[in-house]
């Protein structure tokens, strides 16, 4: 597993990590600690040494088992974790030093640590990033050791420019794949300026960009893929990265052309990889296998510049209007 310098962190992380959203279970099934941790085991062995986290998945389970996995093993793997989802309303005057303070102890809880290797704030309203004073929270959390480093997660590319604008801002997670090609216009090149780390998260567009959906595929009904196609419960974006499920198909039949008798989802990982302002990238896994998998993407040859164009023009031509100025 190749490794990148995380942004001025100056830590190293494989360049394929782990998303920890689905961890021992799928959208809709139960939480299995021995998934978990076999998953987590298989990651570790393929050379993964980031993992990336939240406080709401599976109700804090996600973090609970990576604090049981962490004291298993000598070489720790870099934790993210995420904040500010638990808040309800979410809104932005919500984010308070208090608030705060409470979902970074009680991350500490479940992980079982004594120190915070990233926190991100966890999508929060857009008036959050022009909230100086939470960021000086987040810098006094540094001071007090809480926390090592700091960043956030974000829907937009603006979100994500602003959020640079801080000093403190050390990473950035943001949306970016074959179907969401808006961050590589500017934020990446402001990133790079700022030695800000960059986290791709849905690598994979909600899996569309695997290549083995069709128009008979059916999700659970749990499964944010069935009940929020047009953002009926959170922002669309994060459903099959925004894009019309039909259209994504035959975008994905188009890309098939491109890359015959390959794996699309670990080309399309690897187009990711082309990319030299990201960090690291955080396809998710329920199972060990899905590690195995997502791993190669670390070892396959890197896209020709014609590939890489056929990809673009694909984008232009099936995805762009109306999905490329929203986020």
């Amino acid at each position: 597993m190749k490794q990148r310098r995380f942004g001025k962190t100056g830590i190293n992380v494989s360049e394929i990590s782990l998303g920890c959203w689905q961890l021992g279970s799928r959208w809709g099934e139960p939480f299995d600690a021995d998934v978990a941790r076999n998953t987590l085991k298989a990651a570790v062995d393929q050379g993964i040494n980031c993992l990336d986290t939240a406080d709401v998945y599976q109700g804090g389970m996600s973090e609970r088992a990576i604090g049981e996995f962490l004291k298993t093993v000598d070489d720790k793997p870099f934790v993210i974790t995420k904040m500010g989802r638990q808040l309800s309303p979410h809104v932005a005057n919500h984010y308070t030093e208090p608030n705060l303070r409470k979902f970074v102890k009680q991350s500490l809880d479940r992980l079982d640590v004594d120190q915070l290797d990233l926190t991100l704030l966890h999508c929060p309203p857009t008036e959050v990033y022009y909230d100086p004073d939470v960021f000086a929270t987040l810098d006094k959390f540094k001071e007090e050791g809480l926390i090592k480093h700091y960043g956030v997660s974000v829907e937009k590319v603006e979100e994500g420019l602003k959020a640079i604008e801080y000093d403190g801002v050390a990473a950035i997670e943001v949306i970016f794949n074959m179907f969401r090609l808006r961050p590589m216009e500017l934020l990446f090149e402001q990133a790079k300026k700022r030695d800000v780390a960059i986290i791709v998260r849905v690598p994979l567009a909600s899996g569309l960009l695997s290549g083995k959906y069709d128009m008979e595929t059916k999700f659970a009904q749990g499964d944010h893929r069935t009940f929020n196609r047009d953002g009926e419960a959170f922002d669309k974006g994060e459903t099959f990265s925004g894009v019309d499920y039909e259209t994504g198909l035959e975008a994905v039949r188009e890309l098939k052309k491109v890359f015959p008798d390959q794996n699309l989802a670990q080309v399309a990982l690897r187009w990711i990889l082309m990319f030299d302002a990201v960090s690291t990238v955080i396809p998710g896994a329920s199972k060990p296998e899905h590690i195995l998998s997502n791993a190669k993407a670390s070892d396959i040859d890197p896209l020709t510049d014609e590939q890489m164009e056929q990809v673009k023009t694909i984008y232009d031509n099936y995805i762009k209007d109306p999905v490329h100025h929203l986020w």
